[in-house]
C-alpha cells in the first residue's frame, strides 16, 4: 500500500506497543509545542535532548538538522534528537531565547546545557555532541526508565490493524467506526479511520482517471478521482492545485462537493506540512 499517505500512525503505534521496557529511546523526533514537555523535558532526565530549531525558509537549518539526525541514529540512543519547526512553534524559541537560525540547544534534566547558532561541520557537530555526552556521564537516568512497561495492545486496534494488513479496507473501516462510537473522542481510531477511507477509494480509481479529468475539467466526480490518484501517487500539490482550481470554476453544490474532498485530504497531513499551508492559503482565497 505504497502511496502519498502515510500509514506511520499505525504502524508506529504497534511497533511502539512491542517495545519492551528498556528498550534505547528513538534517535530522534519531530517536537512542537504540544509535546515539548514529555519529548524535551521529562525526556532529557532520561538521556540528553538535543533541540535543533529549523525553518522552510532556512535551507543551512534543514541541512543541519539532517547532518544530526545521522549522527543520532549512528550514536544508537545515547541521546535524542528534537527536530522543531521554529514557523510552527515560535514559542519553543521563545523559549531558549533564539534570535537566529540555525540553532541548537542540549538539554540535560530539563535544563539547557550547551547551544550553539549558526551552521556547522559534521566534524564540529560529533565533537560537540562528545562534549555534551561526557559532560552528563552518570547524571541521567538512562534510556528507557522514565516510561512504564508499555501498556497491553489494545485488541480492538490490533483487530482494524490486522483486517488493514490484509487488504480488507471494509472491515478495517467498519472497526475504527466501532471504536470511534464507543469513544467519539478516540484521536488514534479518527486518523486512522480518515487514511482507510482514502485508501478504500485509491484501491478501485479506474485506468487512466488522470487525463479524463484533464480532457474534461467539468466532470466533478473526474476531477475527485484524479486528487486521489495524485496524492496515492505521491503528488499532494498537485491533487491540492487540482481542487483549488475545480473550486474556482464551480459554485452550488459542486463546490461543496469539492471543497469537502479537499479539506478532507489536508486531514490525511501534518498541518504544519508547508504543502497542506500553502493549498489552504489558496483555498482561502479561491472561496473569497
Amino acid at each position: 500500500m505504497s502511496g502519498a499517505v502515510d500509514l506511520s500512525v499505525l504502524k508506529e503505534r504497534a511497533q511502539a506497543k512491542k517495545t519492551p521496557e528498556g528498550a534505547r529511546v528513538a534517535a530522534s523526533v519531530d517536537v512542537t509545542e504540544a509535546n515539548f514537555e514529555a519529548e524535551v523535558l521529562q525526556r532529557s532526565t532520561q538521556v540528553p535532548v538535543v533541540v535543533v530549531l529549523t525553518s522552510a525558509r532556512s535551507e543551512v537549518s534543514l541541512a543541519l538538522a539532517d547532518v544530526f539526525e545521522r549522527v543520532a541514529a549512528a550514536d544508537n540512543g545515547a541521546w535524542v534528537l528534537a527536530r522543531v519547526d521554529v514557523d510552527s512553534n515560535m514559542r519553543i524559541a521563545q523559549a531558549f531565547g533564539i534570535q537566529s537560525i540555525p540553532a541548537v540547544v542540549a538539554v540535560a534534566a530539563g535544563q539547557p546545557l550547551a547551544d550553539f547558532q549558526g551552521g556547522q561541520t559534521e566534524t564540529e557537530i560529533r565533537q560537540w555532541i562528545d562534549a555534551v555526552l561526557r559532560a552528563v556521564e552518570g547524571k541521567l537516568a538512562g534510556p528507557g526508565t522514565v516510561e512504564d512497561a508499555a501498556e497491553p495492545e489494545d485488541p480492538r486496534f490490533v483487530a482494524a490493524e490486522t483486517a488493514l494488513e490484509s487488504g480488507d479496507f471494509e472491515a478495517a473501516e467498519a472497526a475504527y467506526k466501532a471504536i470511534l462510537d464507543a469513544e467519539p473522542g478516540n484521536a488514534n481510531a479518527k486518523t486512522a479511520l480518515r487514511h482507510v477511507a482514502f485508501l478504500g477509494r485509491a484501491e478501485s480509481l479506474p485506468e487512466g482517471i488522470v487525463d479524463k479529468a484533464d480532457a474534461d475539467r467539468a466532470d466533478i466526480d473526474a476531477q475527485l478521482q484524479a486528487a486521489d490518484a495524485e496524492l496515492f501517487d505521491q503528488q499532494p500539490e498537485a491533487a491540492f492545485a487540482r481542487l483549488i482550481d475545480a473550486v474556482k470554476r464551480t459554485a452550488g453544490d459542486d463546490r461543496t462537493r469539492v471543497r469537502t474532498r479537499l479539506l478532507e485530504l489536508f486531514e490525511l497531513f501534518d498541518p504544519a506540512e508547508p504543502f497542506v499551508v500553502a493549498a489552504r492559503r489558496k483555498l482561502a482565497l479561491a472561496l473569497y
